[in-house]
């Protein structure tokens, strides 16, 4: 929000709609898996796709129509970029009309189903135009980038027969979906709090800075853009809504804090001295898609790390406490020396850790450049790879025992596939696991973000019914 003045307009609304319709609110959109639904068309599904940087040309784009043309079919491209747009239609593969004004392509072209992987920050623009209209709607994450936005997109949902889906391929992966498991069946025993860190390399953690991801304005700090995956894996594990977020932040190693600076990496006179120089010439893709467009819209994807309008926080640690009593201790780093997690789940019973990408621990050092492109591509890869996940689980009183669960890294932890064959293809890997995620879903991963945002800038605890009318639940779904 702008200021105090306007939060509290806000907040006594919520007051009234709490007061005047609590059952509705409570009760938004809980949905069943939305592979039933958007399954139940027939013939192939009329998708179109809203913002052709490189998540959507290549995952919403070319692995779409690469792999699942048999249900589906492209009827329109849209991006304010008239040369991404030319590009990414030849890249993708499909012979459909391109479209530079969204809503010349909704008033032009029928549409099932729309795919949305803009700027963060114009996620909420597409998704209620196309519920307005009864049209189904997958977002990338974050859903979106503050409490107004979630707010209308709630409001839009309630009204809507179309359905939003939030793409959160984590809860596919097939390590966190073990892990789920072992909590759904008790290992542990009742929940009571996890530890996660999760770390970000100086080449995966850097990038972020350099693109229009490192202005607030933009992706709303990484504490959406990147921790709405962690936060989304959190609330699936526990089964329970946050009520209270507790955090800390703050910019302290990319943007104004450095020495020099330049115009974009290209063009630095820094190159010998900057160890975070990168050079896009390398990349014939981001050539084309990216520096030949440049004159359309100004956009530099390889832009200085180092500069002085970059204002989102650089560390985060967060502390969640949910509607069921489990506590939650999160932290993100953004220029860790390598690229991991370490997660540990405490339960009344015993205690599940496991953990990735910890060198010492993996007794592997790969090259850090390379595990973000591993972690996007849906390839299999030659190169030597770790042959399990550990996960170390301990009941009270007993001997812990190691599991060697099968090393998956490639398409997020093999989860991207899965993903899109429950969407596309009405496949569900375990109904009682609830992989699909929907608007409430959404909502409160963002929340999370929104809440620790809000609660850094004005140092202070903040509950989650001060930013929308969602009532948190207790327990989500019940244990069968």
């Amino acid at each position: 929000m702008d200021n105090n003045i306007e939060r509290n307009k806000m907040v006594t609304r919520r007051g009234f709609v709490k007061t005047t319709g609590a059952a509705m609110a409570g009760s938004v959109i809980v949905s069943p898996a939305f592979g039933k639904v958007l399954s139940q068309a027939s013939g192939k599904k009329k998708v179109a796709l809203v913002g052709t940087g490189i998540r959507g040309i290549s995952f919403w784009g070319k692995f779409l129509n690469d792999n699942y043309s048999d249900v589906v079919e492209f009827v329109g491209l849209c991006d304010i970029n008239p040369g991404r747009l030319n590009y990414a239609k030849e890249y993708i593969g499909v012979n459909c009309p391109v479209f530079t004004n969204f809503d010349q392509m909704f008033e032009k072209t029928e549409i099932d189903l729309l795919m949305v992987t803009t700027v963060d920050s114009t996620h909420d623009e597409f998704i209620v135009k196309a519920l307005d209209k009864g049209i189904d709607v997958v977002t990338e994450k974050p859903m979106t980038t503050d409490e107004k936005k979630c707010q209308g997109i709630i409001d839009a949902q309630r009204r809507s027969k179309g359905k939003l889906i939030n793409a959160f391929n984590y809860r596919y992966g097939k390590l966190f979906t073990k892990l789920k498991q072992m909590i759904h069946t008790n290992e542990i025993g009742d929940l009571v709090s996890i530890d996660l860190n999760w770390y970000l390399n100086t080449y995966h953690g850097a990038s972020y800075f350099r693109r229009w991801h490192g202005l607030r304005e933009k992706g709303g700090t990484l504490l959406l853009h990147k921790s709405a995956h962690h936060f989304d894996l959190l609330n699936w594990f526990i089964g329970s809504d946050p009520v209270e977020i507790h955090a800390y932040g703050a910019l302290e190693r990319y943007g104004a804090n450095n020495p020099f600076r330049g115009d974009n990496c290209r063009n630095c006179g820094h190159k010998d001295k900057c160890r975070f120089y990168w050079d896009i010439t390398t990349n014939q893709t981001y050539m084309d898609l990216y520096v030949a467009n440049e004159k359309y819209d100004g956009y530099i994807r390889d832009n200085c790390l180092w500069r002085e309008e970059v204002d989102i926080f650089d560390k985060m640690a967060v502390q969640i406490k949910y509607a069921n009593n489990v506590q939650v201790s999160y932290s993100l780093t953004t220029y860790s020396p390598f690229e991991g997690f370490r997660f540990a789940f405490n339960g009344k019973d015993g205690r599940i850790e496991t953990s990735e990408g910890i060198p010492w621990l993996d007794n592997i050092q790969e090259d850090q450049a390379s595990l973000h492109e591993k972690e996007m591509d849906q390839s299999s890869h030659t190169k030597a790879e770790l042959k399990y996940h550990e996960i170390v689980s301990q009941r009270v009183f007993e001997d812990y025992k190691r599991i060697e669960y099968p090393y998956v890294r490639t398409g997020h932890w093999g989860g991207d596939k899965l993903m899109f064959d429950e969407i596309f293809r009405g496949e569900v890997i375990d109904p009682a696991l609830h992989h699909a995620s929907d608007i409430r879903d959404g909502s409160m991963a963002v929340l999370i973000g929104i809440a620790a945002r809000l609660s850094i800038d004005e140092q202070r605890p903040v509950q989650i019914t001060e930013l929308t009318d969602l009532i948190p639940q207790v327990n989500k779904w019940k244990k069968s």
